[in-house]
């Protein structure tokens, strides 16, 4: 199984957006400072999280999320406002 997660920062608010197989270790990674893009922004909590059967859809769904870059749309996305079959 693999997760699309949305992590946000506990310091400035920020959104982090990724997928992995091991959410648990992956989120211990970004707050131990071992992920250069998230670390000035520790600590991180999951606010999002979707589990797929393949790697590549996962990754299209992750890519989704960015390509529409707005901080709204990912906000509407985690409090379930937007249809996850408008990734579809």
């Amino acid at each position: 199984m693999y997760t699309v997660y949305i992590l946000q920062s506990l310091k400035n608010n920020r959104y982090y957006v990724g997928h992995t197989s091991n959410i648990e270790k992956r989120l211990l990674q970004h707050n131990s400072g071992l992920t250069y893009s998230t670390r000035n922004h520790i600590p991180w909590k999951i606010v999002y999280q979707k589990e797929f059967n393949s790697k590549s859809i996962a990754q299209h769904f992750e890519l989704k999320i960015k390509k529409m870059k707005s901080r709204q749309f990912i906000e509407k996305l985690i409090a379930n406002i937007i249809d996850e079959t408008f990734f579809t």
